[in-house]
């Protein structure tokens, strides 16, 4: 396959100034799809000297020398500059070429040509560099197309993640963000159905970072690196790192300098403070819900976590817990700078909780999902506690104009260990979207939601807001027109049991007052509030209007 963005020696020779001479490939015909660099023209017996690699180098064979060693000595210092070809056309100085010509470029694995047809070359390197000069445009043009549609992302609301993926998609191969020392800050695939047998972006930066723990800092061949300047002179002038690893499929010219112009793009992005820290907590966020959602293997996942920092104790329980923020966090946040804030606040607030934590978030579904690994289960409340005040926290530093709004829902689960851990983010998840109860409540149980989350994935059918209207619309609509309003009474009366000494308590009335209410909602309802069936019936009714209004 032609490399992209070059000629080669097969393509210059299917040209027609080179195919005027009848060329015959004498050496080297597995070699053909080498680039060339440039052409020349000369016969000094010192050529090999005034070169620099990957040229196509045009003779009649005047600089050969006459004697056998001077022609291996030729060859041999033309291989070991390089150059892409050799190309002798015959003539008065050779009829045929020479055995030691021929046997020195086969032993150096050097391609050599002869041209039957004396041709101009001159003609030659106009045509060639011309070919050259037009696939350097087509490349650059290509690379430019990259660039605009990465921009385009950028502007149209996207990140680093973004631009990150999309990239991948054009190198149908993993890219990685790190910083200068070689921390990871994120990383994409190209997307789509993997072929079989792909690795997991996580899995290839794993085998990366193992790679230069075994001293070979250097990239694997055939990679491609760009530096995302930081602004500022000496170490700091580089601010983190763009790779690109041919996994998939082979890297050319194209991808590095699409990869440079990418790299100036990200650097425009990082210039804003803290980027690192919430783009590292996106890749994170990423990794949880690749988790949830069943697209990361039990047995890959720990191996993964590592690489993301989470190193639990052996055999000890996990944590999943999941933040989502009442209401819709793009307006009260202010972009991606504000969530760069709540990266930073919920990583210093979380590093006292006393458990190992790997946290992420989620801008999409304004979600911060993280794993917390325990001892034991027993210590789980506690924990769940003290990751719950953090979060809290984290939000109330990071984001000061949200003071008054609904406090954050906070759902914990408990996973036995990796195999359960991915179900039971979903679960919290879902239940987070659920969860509607007190907001004073430090966290919910993920246990205690299923009621509120059976009835969540009901809300759009119809056959629900139908049994609220039938179950307790009379009381609704006495509620919008009277006061006082008897809804809280009924939930308080049926929170307690049908205890009524404990509700008229809890509602600072009097008994007689409480009876007088419950009577009314009885006649208003047609129902007997001492009947199991009808007191579960208006239990169920008054979680599930909240998900029909």
């Amino acid at each position: 396959m032609e490399p992209q963005g070059t000629i080669t020696v097969a393509r210059a020779l299917a040209l027609p100034a080179l195919r005027r001479g009848l060329p015959e490939v004498v050496s080297g015909e597995e070699l053909l799809d080498r680039p060339v660099r440039w052409v020349h023209a000369g016969e000094a017996p010192n050529i090999a000297a005034l070169l620099k690699g990957g040229e196509l180098l045009l003779t009649t064979g005047l600089g050969v020398g006459p004697r056998p060693a001077e022609q291996r000595a030729f060859v041999r210092r033309l291989a070991e500059r390089g150059i892409a070809a050799l190309v002798v056309e015959l003539g008065p100085r050779f009829r045929t070429l020479p055995g030691p010509v021929v046997e020195t470029a086969r032993s150096c694995g050097l391609p050599l040509v002869q041209l039957h047809r004396e041709v101009p070359f001159v003609a030659v390197t106009e045509e060639i560099h011309t070919e050259i000069v037009n696939e350097h445009y087509a490349l650059l043009r290509q690379a430019e197309v990259v660039h605009r549609q990465a921009t385009e992302v950028l502007l149209s609301g996207g990140g680093v993640p973004e631009i990150l993926r999309h990239f991948a998609a054009f190198a149908a191969n993993p890219v990685f963000l790190e910083t200068p020392d070689g921390q990871l800050l994120y990383a994409a695939g190209p997307g789509g159905t993997p072929p079989a047998g792909a690795a997991d972006p996580l899995q290839v930066w794993e085998g990366l970072r193992a790679r230069r723990a075994a001293e070979r800092p250097e990239p694997p061949a055939g990679s491609v690196m760009a530096d995302i300047p930081g602004g500022g002179p000496g170490p700091g002038a580089v601010r983190a790192r763009l790779t690109v690893l041919p996994v998939a499929g082979p890297l050319g010219p194209v991808h590095r300098i699409a990869a440079e112009r990418t790299a100036d793009l990200l650097a425009v992005v990082l210039l804003r403070a803290r980027q690192e820290e919430e783009l590292a907590a996106r890749g994170r966020g990423d990794f949880l819900t690749d988790l949830a959602e069943g697209r990361i293997e039990a047995s890959d996942a720990p191996a993964q976590a590592r690489v993301l920092g989470f190193r639990p104790g052996p055999g000890g329980p996990l944590l999943p817990v999941v933040m989502r923020l009442v209401e819709d966090p793009r307006p009260l946040a202010g972009g991606q700078e504000s969530w760069a804030a709540l990266a930073h606040a919920l990583q210093e607030e979380l590093a006292g909780v006393g458990v190992p934590v790997l946290l992420g978030v989620r801008l999409p579904e304004g979600r911060v999902p993280l794993l917390a690994g325990l001892r034991g289960a027993t210590e789980r409340g506690a924990v769940a506690e003290r990751i719950a005040a953090a979060l809290r926290a984290a939000v109330e530093r990071a984001w000061p104009e949200r003071a008054g709004a609904r406090p954050p829902v906070v759902v914990a689960g408990l996973a036995v260990g990796w195999d359960a851990a991915g179900a039971e983010l979903r679960h919290a998840a879902e239940a987070a979207n659920a969860a509607c109860g007190p907001a004073d409540r430090g966290w919910y149980d993920v246990r205690s939601l299923d009621v509120d989350l059976l009835l969540w994935r009901l809300r759009e059918h119809g056959d629900l807001a139908a049994f609220v209207d039938r179950v307790i619309g009379p009381l609704l609509a006495h509620d919008r027109t009277a006061r006082p309003p008897l809804v809280p009474t009924l939930e308080t009366y049926l929170r307690h049991a049908g205890r009524k000494a404990e509700t008229a308590r809890s509602l600072h009335l009097n008994r007689q007052t409480l009876y007088d209410r419950l009577a009314r909602i009885s006649r208003l309802l047609g129902s007997d509030l001492e009947d199991p069936r009808t007191v579960l019936a208006l239990g169920v009714a008054l979680q599930a209007r909240r998900h029909v209004r």
